[in-house]
């Protein structure tokens, strides 16, 4: 009869059983480095199920260096492409048998901090990190000595090892593919002022504008959170402007969607009145309506890199960076096209 919960059973509880010693079921339970004859080893499985007995992980990770276990760290897992993003790494993680603690810090960087720290003391093998704002606690990380590599773009200066996409060009390319409707008055629904990536978007948006020969005007400049509710809010502040714009980039797909619940609740349909682009989008993307035309990062040949890459770790910097893809929906005005289906 399996001791109960209250009693730790003991590889002890299990020799003792199995009539062997301790150190014959470690070989059993640990696959070697001794073999052990078919009938002792059945002897030993049969009285670990009996006992109910679990390896102690804690005990074997510091007898071993290793705990086969990644922390992620990220600002928001309700922002689409954040949660696309940790769902591709634990996916790549549990391939080759890691599993993945997962942190969100809702947008708060004191808890951002708290996590960094417990997850530290759990001993991961490594981090994947994407922080709340231009300000992530690099020193924090490196002094602990754990791999470690940015999912986002930080300061070059920082020499840390970070996944990159070049987030202007990508925004100017699907800005232009906007404007190449012959849309000139457009606006933008940025990210928080104080991101670096939020800056990379309005100097694509910029980039395309100039590139058309086309007047920018500032009050069209909409900062906002990177959620559904900051793409609502954007618009319904935009529409107590004097003049509306005739068509948007917003700078993820969740403000694209807040951006849309906005205009229909005011009757503004979209692309007929306003068009609109956005950057980040998901499988989410074409099966929105109207679909949304969008830049899209290869999220699973990143997720797979990032784990490469930690497995990899020699303690210098290294920098992957990646291509977009444009992804034609219908909201910037061109035709209805069938979704393709996600590749699983």
């Amino acid at each position: 009869m399996a001791k109960q919960h209250s009693e730790r059973v003991t590889r002890s509880d299990v020799a003792r059983l199995a009539g062997t010693s301790v150190a014959v079921v470690s070989y059993v339970i640990n696959n070697g480095p001794r073999p052990v004859a078919e009938a002792t080893r059945q002897r030993v499985l049969d009285a670990i199920k009996q006992t109910g007995y679990r390896p102690n992980g804690i005990a074997r990770a510091l007898a071993s260096g290793s705990t086969k276990t990644y922390g992620l760290v990220v600002p928001n897992i309700s922002n689409p492409f954040i949660a696309s993003m940790a769902h591709a790494l634990i996916q790549e993680a549990l391939n080759d048998g890691l599993v993945i603690l997962l942190g969100d810090a809702g947008d708060d960087r004191k808890r951002e901090r708290e996590l960094i720290h417990s997850l530290l003391n759990r001993q991961v093998d490594g981090l994947f990190y994407n922080s709340v704002d231009r300000h992530p606690y690099i020193d924090l990380i490196k002094t602990s000595g754990t791999p470690f590599v940015m999912l986002d773009r930080v300061d070059p200066e920082l020499q840390v090892s970070m996944l990159r996409v070049d987030e202007r060009a990508a925004s100017c390319q699907v800005t232009e593919h906007l404007l190449s409707h012959g849309y000139q008055d457009v606006g933008i629904i940025a990210g928080p002022g104080e991101m670096l990536n939020a800056q990379d978007r309005i100097n694509g948006w910029r980039d395309a504008m100039e590139n058309y020969g086309l007047v920018i005007n500032p009050a069209w400049i909409f900062p906002a959170s990177y959620t559904r509710e900051g793409g609502y809010q954007a618009t319904e502040q935009m529409l107590q402007g004097d003049k509306l714009p005739r068509a948007l980039f917003t700078s993820n797909e969740a403000q694209a969607i807040g951006c849309i619940r906005a205009l229909q609740q005011h009757n503004i349909r979209v692309p007929e009145q306003i068009a609109l682009v956005c950057f980040n989008g998901t499988d989410q993307s074409a099966y929105h309506v109207p679909a949304l035309t969008t830049v899209r990062q290869p999220i699973r040949e990143m997720a797979k890199t990032a784990i490469e890459m930690l497995k990899a770790w020699n303690g210098e910097a290294m920098l992957r960076e990646f291509s977009h893809q444009l992804e034609i929906g219908e909201s910037c005005g061109c035709a209805s096209a069938r979704p393709e289906s996600a590749s699983k």
